[in-house]
């Protein structure tokens, strides 16, 4: 007999006993079994392990070969997981993603039916971004031979200074650290700035994004309301006054989702508010490459030389979701503790990026996008509102924006958002659900709709038209 088939032999044997013993139970030595067997010490050997690489039994060199606290083969049960229900209790609770990425601002085209036009989501269009300016510049920066070497913490200078000089004329290099995008910035900025547990005041309504990483670092949006103005100081004053808060976090420039601009008065009391609350200002000015032609207001930040203004730019939105380029500039202490933070987190981000960011902000080519965007966006937005009018017309924008890529409408009384939304995706169109962006009770039905990430302006009328054709049994129509 082949050793081969001795040791299957053996090994068959000795599954038949293992059954029948209890874990931690010890199997006959080496010298046992091969004078019960009949078989060498090499056949006894190759046997015990394989019943030690199956997991059947364990060694203990000294001690013998035992049996091994049985599992259920993969195939034998469902995965039991609740254990994690105990493990994860009294720990911030994140919702579970949106499969189609409309809660993180983005669309994943696979994940969605063919044909189905998109009203929803925060990015442009692959026909919307300088997908030739990109692809150029990152093969320029691949070229550089230093493009793999280890970037700094705080990020490359050149790009460091780049973004000061977009941002406002008293911002330095020194001020900026680079993120991997807006959203990273702003889980930073929530875990640096406040302690878990603490209040954080936000417009209502308002980013979710920033609603989700507030609440993941264990803070509570408290809402501050918001009208055609934008944030109303006098009441946050009063939030802060009654909460003790220490942090405010806003959107002054074509905020999401209502399109508002906050007025140079407003600007300046929303920061000497904060200022006498000793709280720090998060401006999250994601929309300043966006404007759809017309002038666009200085950030709070280029004002503020006392560190209030904590400012968070990004890419993102005007060039590519995949361009996780994002910038803070802050002053003071705060930026030590921030620059500490990256070096936990993720240490820099990936240097090509970054170089490739370099070479798409320094070229005339970045300008011409821009202008080009800002012409398309205008006339989206147009398209969009026409075709809301037409079809809809109980259902007409808060107001047209002069930037951002959305229309922030107030659906009739008595309507349901959520029940919208789903008779639109069930027609074949994508639209956002406005409770999700206030941090607390609706004050009436909404829907963001979006005009920015679909393939062209046929698309948004013919959306418009699936949309009405959707909610006709609800409207009467």
């Amino acid at each position: 007999m082949s050793d081969g088939s001795s040791t299957d032999a053996l090994v068959a044997i000795l599954r038949s006993e293992i059954a029948g013993l209890a874990p931690g139970d010890r199997l006959p030595s080496s010298r046992d079994l091969i004078a019960r067997h009949g078989v060498g010490p090499v056949t006894v050997s190759r046997a015990i392990a394989q019943l030690a690489a199956e997991g059947a039994v364990v060694t203990r060199p000294g001690s013998g070969t035992f049996v091994s606290v049985r599992r259920s083969r993969p195939d034998d049960r469902a995965p039991d997981t609740s254990w994690q229900t105990v493990a994860l209790a009294g720990r911030a609770h994140v919702p579970d993603a949106d499969p189609t990425g409309t809660a993180s601002g983005g669309l994943d085209p696979s994940a969605l039916p063919a044909g189905t036009i998109s009203l929803a989501g925060g990015y442009l269009h692959e026909n919307l971004q300088p997908t030739r300016a990109l692809g150029a510049a990152l093969a320029r920066a691949a070229r550089r031979p230093d493009a793999w070497r280890r970037a700094p913490v705080v990020g490359l200078a050149p790009l460091r200074a780049v973004l000061a000089r977009q941002i406002g004329p008293d911002i330095g290099p020194e001020d900026v650290l680079v993120t991997g995008g807006g959203q990273g910035a702003l889980s930073m900025l929530f875990r640096a700035i406040a302690d878990a547990g603490s209040p954080v005041l936000v417009e209502s309504p308002t980013y979710p994004g920033a609603l989700a990483a507030a609440r993941a670092a264990g803070l509570r949006p408290v809402p501050v309301p918001a009208d055609a103005d934008g944030l109303r100081p006098d009441l946050l004053a009063e939030a802060f006054a009654m909460t003790g808060a220490r942090l405010l976090y806003c959107q002054p420039t074509f905020h999401n989702p209502t399109g508002a601009v906050l007025t140079p008065e407003r600007r300046r009391q929303v920061v000497d508010v904060a200022r006498a609350a000793g709280a720090f200002v998060i401006e999250d000015d994601f929309a300043r490459h966006l404007g759809h032609g017309r002038p666009v207001p200085a950030p709070l930040v280029a004002d503020d030389r006392d560190g209030t203004v904590v400012h968070v730019t990004s890419l993102t939105k005007p060039a590519s979701p995949s361009l996780r380029i994002g910038a803070v500039v802050a002053r003071g202490p705060v930026l030590g503790r921030l620059r500490g933070m990256r070096e936990v987190d993720d240490f820099f981000v990936a240097r090509p990026l970054q170089e490739a960011a370099v070479e798409l902000l320094s070229t005339p080519a970045w300008d011409r996008h821009l202008r080009t965007l800002a012409t398309a966006l205008r006339e989206r937005c147009g398209v969009l509102a026409d075709a809301l009018t037409e079809r809809l017309p109980d259902w007409t924008p808060v107001r047209l924006p002069d930037g951002g890529l959305h229309l922030w409408l107030r659906l009739p009384e008595g309507s349901s958002d959520v029940a919208v939304a789903d008779a639109a995706r069930a027609h074949g169109v994508l639209v956002d659900a406005g409770r999700r962006y206030f941090p607390a009770e609706p004050s009436a039905a909404h829907l963001r709709v979006g005009f920015a990430a679909a393939a062209e302006s046929a698309e948004l009328a013919e959306g418009v038209r699936r949309l009405a054709v959707a909610v006709a049994p609800a409207v009467g129509r």
